[in-house]
Parts: C-alpha cells; structure tokens; sequence
C-alpha cells in the first residue's frame, strides 16, 4: 500500500468518516496502551498505523486521500489478564463497533478465539486472525433523500406487519433473481404492492444490524436465520445486499427505505442490543471483547473472568458504562437521522433496564431515551422480558414505550382453542389492557397484540400442530418451547379431512378478527393472511431455507384468506372504534346518553358479577358504541363513528345469541361472520331486529353494525 500519511483527526464522530477529501478514524477503549489501524488492499495485503493522537479513552487519527471502499480493521494493544476481566490480544483483528458497513463473514478458525482451544481462556493465543475475519468498510454517507415522502402514522392508526429480509422476496416469482433475499428485493414494485393492497402501515424488521452466524450452526450446514446475533449496530447485514459489500449495501437499505416511505410504509427495526455475537469467555474474539472486555459486558463481581447473563447467549452488554450506552445512542440516533427508519423494537427490553441486578424501569438507557430530542420521537416497542430473575416486566416500560403483550398472545390463544379462562381478562385483553398500561399514564396503543410472532408457530402451524416438530434444527427436538397453547382441530399436521380443513380455516378467521378488532397495536407476522407454515418448527431461527421462506403460491391457494385479512384492516382503518386513542369507560359519556362499552350475555342481558367469573363461559356479545367516542379529532372536534355488536362464540356448539333490547339499536346488519369460507364480506349484509335470536355458529364470532 506504500507510505500512508496521518494527521491527528478528532476523537468524535466514533468509527470511520469520510468528509469528501479523506476519513477520520476514532475507536474507545479505557484498557487500550496502544491501538493499530490496519488497511487492506484489494489482494487482502495490509498496513498497519498506530493511531498517534489520544482524547481521554479516544483513539484518533486522520488519513487524508483514504476513500469510500476501504476495508480496515484494528489490533489493540494492553492486558490479557482474564482474572481482572481485560482481554486485549494484538493478535486478533477486530471490527469497528461504529463501521458503518462490513465486508464478509467470520471464518469459523482457531484463530479468530484469543486463547487456544482445547485450553484454558486465560491462555492467550497468538495465531493472526486477520485471514479469518470480515473487515470494516469506509463508505459514503452521501444519499438524495430529497423526493422521499416520509409517512407519520400515528401510533392507534398503525398496523405492523413483522417479516424477514430473505425470506419475504427469496421465493417471491415478482421479484427478479438476482434482487432475492435482498433490500432491494422488498423495494420491487411486486413486494410493494403486495403491502399496500394488504393495508399495512408498517414494516418490522427482523435484525438487519451486521450479525454473525454462529460456529455450532456452521458446522450442521445451518445458518442463524433470525439474525439475533449481532457484531455491528451501525451496519446493514451485508448477506442482505444485492449491490456488494464494499459499502452498496448502505445505499441500497436506503433505498429500500425510501420506497417503502413513498408507498405510505413505515420502517421498525427489531434491534439486539442486549448482547453481542462474541458470547461467554469461550467465545471468539471479534470486536468488543479485544476492545475493552470490561467496559463493554457485565462481569461477575466477585469472579470477572465469568460473565453476567440475562440474555441466555452468553454475555450482557453494560449498560452501566457510559460509552456502552453512547454506542447504543449513537447508533440509534444513526438508524432515524441517517437511515430513516421510523422505530425500533427492542429484543429482551428488558436487559437493558438492569443497572445493577433488578430491573430498573428508571433506569439510565430510558432516561437518555426520554431526553433524547430524536430517539424520543419515533416509535418505541419493547419484548419486556429477558432470561434473568424479575425479567418479565409486561406493562412496566415508560411512558412513552409501546410494548409486546404476551399476556394478549396467550389468552386469546387459550380462549380461542377453548381452555377455561375467566371471560373478564378476555375483556380486559381486547379492549387494551387497561389493567397493565393505564396506571402509568399510558394510552391503549402501549399494548402491541399479537397472536403469533416470529418465534413461535405460525398460524396456520398453530391450528395445526398440538406439539413442536424441530427436528430440521439438528437438536432432537429438544430445542424451542413445549408451551404453544396450540390445537391442531383433531388431527396432528397436514390432513385430507374437509372438515378438519375448514374448522381450521374458521379458527384463522377468528384469531385474524379478534387480532384487527382489538384496541391497541395490531401485529401481523408476514405469510399468516396466506396461511404461510413452517412444518410445524417452532424455532426456526437457524432455517435459512423453504422452511422460513415464504411460498408464494400460498397467495393464490388462500387467496380468499388474504382477501378476508386485507377487508379486516379496511375495516379498522374505516372506523375509528376499533382505533381509539383513549381507553373505554364503560359507563355513560358526557354529551351522550349512551354508554361507550357494554357487556351481554348471549340471552341478551347486560353482564353482571357473577357472569364475569364463570370460567367455563366460552360466549360473549360486545357493545361497541361510536356515537359516544368522547374523542378529540385533529381539529379537537369530537369523532362520531358507527356503532357495533360483536358477538364471539368460542363453544363447541352453535349458541343462539339474543340480540339487547330497542334501545340499544332497532336494526342491526352483518358485517362478517368467520364461519363462512370468505368471512361473509362479500354477502348481502343480513339484517336483524332488536331482541331478535341470531345463531352463532361453533367456534366463531358475527359482527353487526347498527343502521
């Protein structure tokens, strides 16, 4: 590479930055006596410069003429001493934590793990890794972003459709070969129109930040799938690039961002912050490990060769640290200002609220959050749970957090499969989970509902399969959850029987309505509007095969399922009462001398005690009144809507259901029926009169609209 000239640079940005005349190389470490910049050539030949300038814990340098493209890495220079939990070994390249892109994958090698294998960690290895390892890439940072049309969906007018990279365009026929499995795979007109005519607002993301497929999957012929691995918080995955790695594939998730935002699509990131790839101290040496192992993960206090896991892989990242928390920071600030997603959800939240071992709802990570002028603006979605003692936080996240509720997750799978469950949680549920969010503050969009997610059964698995069928993932079976809340209609995995057929189709149909009927957040897992399956696998986390990919031709064979999903979120969106922004109150509302909410039996008599605490009671009708919204538009205006009976039969048997007295409405006509292949969407609307008896069939739920 020849002479390379070097000026001081500055300490801050972190990580490498081209200014269109040279680029500024700044890497942390309070452990560090020396720190190398090494460059690589296209032949993979290297050089090596000693940062000369030192900030506090900052390494700097500047490089004029070093352009957009180069691969580079660092060596790091100070103790091993695994004892007093410092790692650095000079041997081993390591990744920028603030590369913006990264070229390659690791090379599964003796010589990327700093002590020899078969030995003990506290043995440091001296073979070179370089030849073994991807390697950071300068890139430009220059985007048009000038025409884009960046949508704002409020958070009660969003419906999130939670999908794969690959696996929504590998097997997609619209989409062109070579652009598979790619950003700008979902950019394609065909992945495109496919979202609009369903009616999502936004995607989320499953990991794109750089990841590492693990050793142990290597060696199987697997690959980490899911992407909950990650080595680079400012990095598209590269696998994901149609373009290349030396860079494009920043471009191209820019891009693809782009497109979604000119079809009125918003972009969530799923994001791990809670751990690393580099795992426990028998894990490789990567990054943050040979950087400043002690400031990076949370060690055991009294042994600090261990570390502390909350996240089951291994190792936590230290949220105590400053600079572990400015990395996340910065990283999430580069995600909305330079890449504009729209939000984030964050994996195993949870994690991130440990300061010392309890959660922590006040925590630093959500006080920086809260004051964060950009980070607080865009939409925040936390899994609040993680592995560790007191981990299960559901409805403890600030104010402004919108979360995952498993507890709507495993009650509407239990009510639907017809476990006994106490009908007033079922309310609770449906309307919100006033119960878990109001007593903060928090509005009923806090509550993202979902029936199914990305671990897990699919839905059609989950009518399909009482037991999990992992066998594809070469552990015995004996990986993912026993707990599904599953039934398979009576017969276990693909059936002939027409009648196990439709009551499974029907079972869909009612998860799907419940799901967009509820208030709250709607999430829908990408593939169940056509019935997507996975065999059955309900940890498909290293399937980067058919398995997880969606077939396509599910559209078509289900089309009349993806029509029925599509006239749902049509139906939300047309109507403000199955959207509201401020919790039912269930008595009469000033301005109004009906009630926003109420509660029949099936013989047609409003809800007492003891009807609540029944805990065989399959059966319920709801009032859902939208003349008496008592909600504010934009203009302050108060909203009128349509009014509704939802009448939801989870029996075995047919139930005829009387409909409540005149007063309540004279004249009701069908809106859906899940019984019925189509939903009955498309039928003439039957109408039926007050008090009148309407037969609700087995396993399924009607929807009326008052005339």
């Amino acid at each position: 590479m020849g002479a390379v000239t070097v000026w001081p640079g500055g300490p801050l940005p972190l990580g490498a930055t081209f200014d269109g005349a040279g680029t500024n190389f700044s890497i942390f470490s309070d452990v560090a006596e020396r720190i190398d910049l090494c460059l690589f050539d296209g032949k993979g030949e290297e050089t090596c410069i000693t940062l000369p300038e030192k900030t506090g814990s900052w390494r700097h340098g500047y490089l004029p003429n070093v352009r957009p493209g180069q691969r580079y890495g660092y060596r790091v220079y100070g103790p091993y001493d695994p004892e007093e939990g410092h790692r650095c070994n000079p041997n081993k390249l390591l990744l920028d934590p603030y590369a913006r892109a990264i070229d390659g994958d690791v090379r599964w090698d003796q010589a990327v793990f700093p002590y020899v294998l078969g030995g003990s960690d506290e043995v440091m290895d001296e073979t070179d890794s370089a030849s073994f390892m991807p390697k950071s890439v300068v890139i430009n940072p220059f985007f048009d972003w000038s025409t884009e049309r960046r949508p704002n969906h409020r958070w009660h007018d969003t419906v999130v459709y939670e999908t794969h990279v690959k696996g929504l365009t590998k097997l997609h026929p619209g989409v062109p070969e070579e652009l598979r499995g790619t950003y700008a795979g979902i950019a394609t007109p065909a992945v495109i129109d496919y979202l609009q005519h369903l009616g999502v607002t936004a995607v989320e993301l499953l990991p794109v930040h750089q990841f590492v497929n693990d050793s142990h999957l290597v060696e199987k012929g697997l690959r980490n799938y899911w992407g909950y691995n990650s080595i680079g918080y400012f990095a598209p995955h590269n696998d994901y690039s149609a373009g290349g790695q030396d860079g494009e594939q920043v471009q191209e998730f820019k891009f693809m961002v782009k497109t979604l935002h000119d079809a009125g699509i918003e972009v969530i990131l799923d994001v791990v912050y809670n751990h690393t790839a580099e795992g426990n101290q028998l894990g490789p040496m990567l990054s943050f490990r040979g950087i400043d192992n002690a400031a990076y993960y949370r060690l055991m206090p009294e042994e600090r060769r261990f570390y502390t896991d909350y996240t089951g892989t291994g190792n936590s990242l230290n949220m105590r640290h400053p600079s572990v928390l400015q990395l996340i920071m910065d990283s999430l600030r580069y995600w909305v200002t330079e890449m504009h997603v729209d939000g984030f959800r964050f994996d195993l939240a949870a994690t991130l609220a440990r300061e010392l071992h309890d959660v922590d709802r006040l925590s630093a990570f959500f006080d920086l959050i809260q004051q964060d002028p950009v980070v607080s603006r865009v939409k925040l979605i936390a899994e609040p749970w993680d592995v560790g003692e007191g981990g299960y936080q559901v409805g403890n996240f600030p104010t402004l957090w919108s979360e995952w509720n498993g507890r709507y997750r495993d009650l509407i799978r239990d009510f639907w499969r017809g476990e006994d469950r106490n009908l007033g949680e079922f309310a609770a549920r449906i309307t919100g989970s006033s119960d878990l969010y109001e007593w903060s503050g928090r509005r009923p969009y806090a509550s993202v509902n979902f029936v199914t997610a990305h671990d897990g059964f699919t839905l059609n698995d989950l009518v399909t399969y009482n037991d999990k069928h992992n066998a594809a993932n070469g552990e015995d079976n004996n990986d993912g959850t026993d707990d599904n809340r599953s039934w398979n209609c009576g017969v276990e995995g693909p059936t002939d029987d027409p009648q196990v057929l439709a009551l499974r189709a029907t079972q869909m149909r009612n998860f799907l309505a419940t799901l967009m009927l509820s208030q709250g957040i709607p999430m829908l897992v990408g593939g169940d509007e056509m019935g997507r399956t996975q065999q059955g696998n309900n940890n498909a986390y290293c399937q980067d095969s058919e398995i997880s990919w969606y077939d396509w031709d599910l559209a078509a064979t289900n089309a009349e399922q993806v029509e029925f999903t599509r006239r749902l979120i049509e139906l939300r969106f047309a109507h403000r009462i199955f959207r509201r922004r401020r919790w039912f109150e269930g008595r009469s509302i000033r301005g109004s001398d009906e009630r926003d909410i109420a509660w029949f039996t099936p013989q047609g008599t409003m809800m007492k005690e003891k009807d609540w605490n029944v805990g065989y009671a399959k059966s319920i009708c709801v009032f859902l009144n939208g003349e008496a919204m008592a909600e504010p538009d934009a203009r302050g205006e108060r909203v009128v809507d349509d009014t509704f009976l939802w009448l939801v039969n989870a029996h075995f048997e047919p139930l005829a259901f009387a409909l409540p007295p005149d007063e309540w409405g004279s004249s009701w006509t069908r809106v859906f029926d899940t019984s019925e292949p189509r939903g009955g969407f498309d039928e003439d609307g039957l109408i039926y009169g007050a008090s009148e008896e309407l037969k609700v069939k087995p396993r399924s739920q009607v929807l009326l609209r008052r005339d």
